[in-house]
């Protein structure tokens, strides 16, 4: 029973490691934080609309939609890509630091 339970670990673990390798079409790390910044920004001019929240769950989409087309970068890969990143807690953290510097810097210069 031991050894069916190590061998059933071993390939589990095995399967977790290979999940590492990198996704075809990965977006850069600087690609995924400018692509951030714009949903970031999206964010917070939806929110600040003086509109019902039901209103501003339809008009959000729309915004995201023009993001990705902007980026030329279509929202699977973005997602991939999200969730490779992801995985590595230090990558995420460096990404998201740049995402928050470019915003201070934007609110700092008044830059939309």
């Amino acid at each position: 029973m031991k050894k069916i339970t190590v061998f059933i670990l071993v390939i589990v673990l095995g399967t977790a490691c290979s999940g590492s390798e990198k996704p075809a079409g990965l977006l850069s790390e600087d690609k995924v934080v400018e692509v951030l910044v714009d949903i970031h920004m999206a964010e917070g001019m939806v929110s600040a609309l003086p509109i019902p929240y039901d209103s501003s769950r339809k008009i959000y989409p729309v915004l995201e939609k023009e993001i990705f087309e902007k980026h030329q970068v279509s929202d699977s890969v973005f997602m991939d890509s999200f969730e490779y990143y992801l995985r590595d807690a230090r990558t995420m953290e460096n990404i998201y630091s740049r995402t928050i510097d470019s915003l201070a810097v934007r609110a700092k210069t008044g830059d939309q």
